[in-house]
């Protein structure tokens, strides 16, 4: 009996060290599984129907994956690059701009002076001071963003090689992870149902408003002739997925940059653009496309998203909800357990 004992204690420990380095090992590419899955749950309508049509396995699963590098990968590396040679191009703009609007002579500053004593940001030392300092860290981001172009391209190639098992070995995948999970096969489905869901709500519904809103945004600022048109829409589209914020935190100091400066009707068509174009977005589509499939407070939304995008990046703004979600799916089953048990 207790050789027995001995025997369970050792497979356990040996067990334990095995996974322990089968996470070593994993951990490098946590971010890569993280993007082929959110690809291959987004794709896998189309991997779906195209097998129902007779395709075999491995044909739609190419089919498939080839759809998705064209329409969503090939275009994001196409307006990394764009948005990496802008902040570079418009650093000389900006700084020119920066310098214009500090111009004691210049309208904003006239009627900032109203208001406040604004004799530290007109002086030279100063400006020319946080110039220095700005230019310095558009420099380092431009170089390390360029320094890390072929790690960006690697991972794009291990998410396009993932992406095809996931698609191609579905059927066994799925069942796989069923069995792993330490519930029953009904507590399982319920979790992998939520999961899918809320991916769902984020790719159909924010992932689309926010695209649309940053659209919207950048076509406005094309119009009215403000610079950086590319890189603002990004940053509008961006913001737009995190809640409570919205792109207004770009577009009203826009509307009000143009007000200061004398451009009334400028500022005035934009504020209306943003309220009833931009804000009109969000507060029509949110509720048809995404409505409560989250379930989830606005407050627990803002700080997922603001947590994800700090521990995981871009995907964050997907994978910090979905984490919250299954996290609060599976205290759920716990507590149905806990009550059932007693």
């Amino acid at each position: 009996m207790k050789q027995a004992t001995h025997r369970w204690i050792a497979l356990l420990a040996t067990t334990a060290i095995a996974i322990y380095l089968c996470w070593l090992m994993v951990l490098p590419f946590v971010q890569v599984l993280m993007w082929a899955t959110v690809l291959a749950i987004m794709a896998s309508p189309l991997n779906v129907a195209l097998r129902r049509r007779g395709r075999g396995t491995t044909l739609s699963a190419a089919i498939t994956t080839a759809v998705v590098v064209l329409t969503v990968l090939i275009p994001l590396l196409f307006l990394g690059f764009a948005l990496v040679r802008e902040a570079t191009n418009t650093a000389p703009a900006i700084e020119a701009f920066i310098r214009r609007t500090l111009d004691p002579e210049s309208a904003f500053m006239k009627w900032l002076s109203q208001y406040m004593d604004t004799g530290a940001l007109q002086s030279p030392t100063a400006i020319r001071d946080q110039l220095a300092q700005w230019r310095s860290a558009l420099f380092t981001w431009t170089l390390g963003t360029l320094g890390s172009v072929l790690g960006i391209l690697a991972q794009v190639f291990f998410v396009i090689f993932t992406l095809f098992y996931l698609l191609r070995d579905s059927d066994r995948i799925l069942p796989t992870v069923r069995n792993l999970m330490p519930l029953t096969a009904q507590q399982s489905e319920a979790v992998l149902w939520r999961t899918s869901e809320v991916i769902s709500a984020s790719l159909t519904g924010v992932l689309l408003i926010a695209a649309l809103q940053g659209l919207a945004g950048g076509l406005a600022f094309w119009v009215l002739g403000l610079p950086s048109v590319l890189l603002w829409g990004v940053v509008m589209f961006l913001f737009a997925m995190v809640p409570m914020v919205g792109p207004s935190i770009v577009w009203v100091p826009a509307a009000i940059y143009l007000a200061a400066n004398g451009h009334w009707i400028k500022a005035g068509l934009l504020t209306a653009w943003g309220v009833a174009v931009i804000g009109l977005l969000d507060n029509v589509l949110r509720p048809r496309l995404v409505g409560q499939k989250t379930r989830l407070h606005e407050l627990v939304v803002f700080f997922s998203v603001l947590g994800g995008l700090q521990v995981f990046g871009v995907l964050g703004l997907i994978v910090g909800p979905v984490v919250v979600a299954i996290t609060l799916a599976l205290i759920e089953v716990l507590r149905q357990a806990g009550s059932v048990g007693e």
